[in-house]
């Protein structure tokens, strides 16, 4: 029986794009058919190992275009920008199965199912970017996204923190008025594939506070403060607002932890 975290390493350390989609795909299959083991295959490869595409090229973020929508070409970056975000997000949902050995099969079992939704999300985003001419690499993106998992790669509180609690959460924030734009743009298309990309990153941000808190717990650690200090101590501050307090109750955060993130930083 294959173990997942074989998958787990075809799928970071070879950049082809099509076969990571397609093992990702397969590992899913073997999940649905019990076939998958979870047993550890090998110690991990070190992150810096990690293989991607030659392209897109990467750019720090404020070096990145502005991108505006009224234009074929803004559309495009938009589009591309996302599909970025989405791929990368394909690689991170990996990278945990990966890194962090010696937890219940139900993490795992949840990580994998969200990067197969990764995958998903790309591919419908791909298909969009191709409509308007593009494909995937055509475009500059931004490479801050991995930094976050290079970053925590020896703690999984801090991943769990960080990733989903952090930089995926801030979907939930501001990918409702993305849509809501496509939609009054008259691309029915685009908002259809944001509100798909919504729903499923709830239940990613959900299973993050929820293994977050569990694994908190077993450790003896209060789960709230850890999380405070891990912001802090991880992302250099604090994330900016608004946050879409109600869609993050759903997602697993306390109201405390809401009221923490909504106060301004003493100097």
């Amino acid at each position: 029986m294959q173990s997942v975290f074989e998958f787990a390493e075809r799928c970071l350390f070879d950049a082809d794009i099509e076969q990571k989609l397609a093992v990702t795909s397969q590992a899913v299959q073997l999940l649905a058919e019990n076939c998958l083991s979870f047993t550890p295959a090998g110690l991990a490869l070190p992150i810096a190992a990690t293989l991607f595409p030659a392209k897109p090229e990467l750019m720090m973020p404020r070096d990145m275009p502005k991108r505006r929508l009224d234009t074929v070409e803004g559309q495009a970056a938009f589009f591309h920008a996302l599909a970025h975000i989405e791929f990368v997000a394909i690689y991170l949902a990996w990278d945990i199965i990966y890194r962090f050995r010696g937890l219940p099969d139900d993490f795992y079992r949840d990580w994998l199912l969200i990067a197969a939704e990764e995958a998903q999300h790309f591919r419908l985003i791909r298909n969009r970017l191709r409509q308007l001419g593009f494909d995937y690499g055509d475009l500059p993106a931004h490479g801050g996204l991995w930094s976050h998992a290079e970053d925590t790669a020896g703690d999984i509180l801090a991943r769990l923190a960080i990733v989903p609690r952090c930089m995926e959460a801030r979907g939930l924030d501001v990918t409702p008025g993305m849509r809501d734009k496509l939609a009054a743009m008259g691309d029915a298309e685009g908002a259809a594939i944001l509100e798909r990309i919504y729903t499923d990153e709830i239940g990613h941000v959900e299973r993050g506070s929820y293994w977050f808190n569990t694994l908190a717990q077993q450790r003896g650690l209060q789960s709230e403060q850890h999380y405070k200090d891990l912001i802090l101590g991880y992302y250099k501050g604090k994330p900016k607002g608004p946050f879409n307090r109600e869609v993050r109750i759903i997602a697993g955060f306390s109201e405390n932890e809401l009221d923490w993130l909504e106060e301004r930083l003493h100097e």
